[in-house]
């Protein structure tokens, strides 16, 4: 398959860019890494008559300590150099481990940070040719009426699939919204919308210029679990990051965020809640991962069965709370 004809542009600075997507809205789209947008241009599921690069923008490529007290990583920030940067290996291993579960090496030589993050929502029923999806009625995704994954959903259920976001969630991150003339600061939790047809809060007139990370949550235990068929290809089939902040002797804050079985990351506050009230007690962990199967709402059969992700959100839970369950043991003896 051929790419649809588009007119490229590479702006000279982030200004010039906001300037493009104000006059050409959405009409035009961003290309960094282009790892995603080029394959759904050529599976006709995303268009545009105007592409801007900005992979080598320099006010998108940098990694800072700002005076607020967050360590803030540019979008154009290519998810290698997170993997190579020392320092955000050692303040934010679960952040790590979540980039360099992404895809093969290959593919996070290419992929940005801001392009994982605004990583367009997948369904079977969506990622296909458009002479494969001529054959049936138009979907929610593409502007239609139809859910072809739940029957009668008034919403598109397209999963989210990136594997950065819900240990960034977890983290308390936020991301820095950029608009010709304007800039708005939002917490990653609050990116998201529970409709796979419209995934996120931007504006088409607006872009993703920064991830802001807490620097204080460098000194929190945390976990993440990546299940997938391939590792190092596949997209994954559930993923959860864990978070559990530590104060002085007593057990800190707990946040499990799930994704990959849904369109919008989960965040699991009644499963957080049997641990706050009865601990990291076996019995207790058990009751948590099985309160996480009626937490997750309405699930679809795209891309693993609907009591398949059931069954696996149970089985991360239990995974993630004994592992910060050794990071409170260790925290209390030290």
């Amino acid at each position: 398959m051929r790419l649809p004809r588009f007119e490229y542009i590479k702006p000279a600075s982030v200004e010039e860019c906001l300037n493009l997507l104000q006059e050409h809205g959405s009409k035009a789209r961003l290309l960094a890494g282009g790892t995603d947008l080029l394959v759904n241009m050529k599976y006709r599921v995303a268009g545009a008559e105007l592409l801007m690069g900005i992979k080598g923008l320099p006010e998108l490529r940098q990694i800072v300590i700002d005076d607020k007290g967050y360590c803030s990583i540019g979008a154009g920030i290519t998810l290698s150099e997170i993997v190579s940067h020392k320092q955000i290996a050692s303040d934010f291993p679960a952040f790590h481990k979540a980039v360099q579960s992404v895809a093969s090496k290959h593919i996070r030589n290419m992929g940005t940070l801001g392009g994982n993050i605004c990583l367009d929502t997948r369904c079977w029923y969506y990622n296909k040719s458009k002479w494969w999806r001529d054959a049936r009625e138009v979907c929610h995704k593409m502007g239609g009426r139809e859910c072809h994954a739940i029957k009668g959903s008034p919403r598109c259920h397209a999963v989210n699939s990136s594997d950065t976001v819900p240990a960034l969630i977890s983290l308390g991150a936020r991301a820095r919204i950029v608009s010709k003339g304007q800039e708005r600061v939002v917490q990653l939790k609050d990116f998201f919308q529970d409709n796979g047809a419209h995934p996120t809060v931007l504006a088409p007139e607006e872009m993703v210029s920064a991830i802001l990370i807490p620097r204080e949550s460098s000194a929190a235990g945390t976990t993440f679990i990546k299940m997938a068929m391939r590792k190092g290809i596949d997209f994954s089939m559930g993923s959860i990051a864990g978070f559990l902040s530590h104060n002085g002797r007593s057990q800190g804050e707990l946040r499990l965020v799930i994704n990959c079985i849904s369109s919008v990351p989960i965040s699991l506050k009644k499963t957080v809640q049997v641990i706050a009230e009865d601990g990291f007690t076996d019995a207790a962990i058990e009751m948590a991962a099985l309160t996480a199967r009626s937490e997750l709402g309405a699930l679809t059969n795209v891309f693993t069965s609907a009591g398949y992700k059931r069954h696996l959100a149970e089985v991360m839970v239990k995974r993630a709370l004994n592992e910060l369950k050794d990071h409170s043991g260790k925290n209390r003896s030290m």
